[in-house]
This record gives structure tokens, C-alpha cells and sequence, in this order.
């Protein structure tokens, strides 16, 4: 089962751009790896997926909620959150969804695969391989503002990604001091 592994070593190191006890959206959370680092620090999260065996075990680390997110209407709609985590899960129609449900001041969290994973395992499809840039794209469609993105290789497992860390800008007087970790 996906989702039972250590965290993402990237949603980790961007955790901290997410407000003291924000609500957080963990979308296609699987066991709940994130759910868990998330509320271990503090923050009340939201666990989705279409995974009934996954969700057994992600609920305990909080609330979860059944739902095809693909195939369905989206389940969430109104609701807002101060992050959404996305990992190794891409479903282009949902962009507009995920950014509406920003809060300002919210932070998306993303890291999943890109072009070149075909060449060294799953998923090979195009329709789940993010195009170089494209996150960056998403991110200047939405009117976030990107803190890091990285697009590259990595091993153990080896695999291409492309992660990002951005934010719905609230409006502020001085620059908000986004730490870089």
C-alpha cells in the first residue's frame, strides 16, 4: 500500500511555510505518511483517497474522507485550507479545485513524477508525467508565488520528479519572510 513509507523528505523541509495549527488538505494521502508528519507538528489534516484499505490506516492520524476524485464531483467544494500536500499523484483536471481551495497565505506542497520516469519504471504515461515546467505553469496560472521548485533525478528509488513549495499571497504591508529551509 502507497502512503505507509517515511515522509517525503521535501514536504518536511517545506512544512515550516505552513501557519502554526493550519488546516491541511493531504489529497490522495494513501496510509497517511504525510498526514501523520503534519500532525505531529501541530497542524489539523485532512486525509483524502479512493483507497478504503488505505484510508483504514491514515485515520489514525486524523479525519479522512472516501471519494474519487477523478471519476466523482469534487467533495470538497467551499472549503478551504492553509496547505495542500500533493505527492506521486497527478490528475490535471483537479488543478483549479486545489488552488481555489488555497486559503491566502495557503501553501501547496507538490512532488510527483515527470517526463523521463518512463525510462526508469511507473508510471511510464504520459498522462501522469508532468512536462518540464509544468508545475511552475500551474503554480502562474493560479496566482501563487513559487518559493522552490526543483525538476530532476533521483535514486533509491530512481525516478524523475519535479516539487514545488508556493503560496496564495495574502495581501501584507511589509514582504512576508518566507523561509528557505
Amino acid at each position: 500500500m502507497h502512503g505507509t513509507e517515511a515522509p517525503s523528505p521535501w514536504v518536511c523541509r517545506w512544512t515550516p511555510l505552513i501557519r502554526p495549527a493550519g488546516h491541511v488538505l493531504d489529497l490522495a494521502c494513501g496510509g497517511g505518511r504525510h498526514m501523520q508528519w503534519l500532525a505531529s507538528h501541530g497542524h489539523r489534516v485532512l486525509g483524502v483517497d479512493r483507497s478504503p484499505e488505505a484510508l483504514a490506516v491514515a485515520v489514525a492520524f486524523g479525519p479522512t474522507l472516501q471519494a474519487d476524485i477523478e471519476n466523482g464531483p469534487w467533495p470538497l467544494a467551499g472549503q478551504h485550507f492553509d496547505a495542500v500536500v500533493v505527492t506521486n499523484y497527478l490528475w490535471r483536471p483537479l488543478w483549479p479545485q486545489i488552488l481555489e481551495s488555497l486559503t491566502p497565505g495557503g501553501v501547496l506542497i507538490c512532488e510527483t513524477f515527470a517526463q523521463g520516469n518512463e525510462t526508469v519504471g511507473r508510471p511510464s504515461r504520459r498522462d501522469f508525467l508532468l512536462a518540464p515546467g509544468e508545475l511552475l505553469e500551474v503554480a502562474s496560472r493560479g496566482g501563487l508565488r513559487v518559493v522552490a521548485y526543483e525538476d530532476g533525478f533521483l535514486d533509491a528509488p530512481a525516478r524523475f520528479v519535479q516539487r514545488m513549495a508556493a503560496v496564495r499571497e495574502a495581501p501584507a504591508q511589509d514582504p512576508v519572510r518566507w523561509p528557505l529551509v
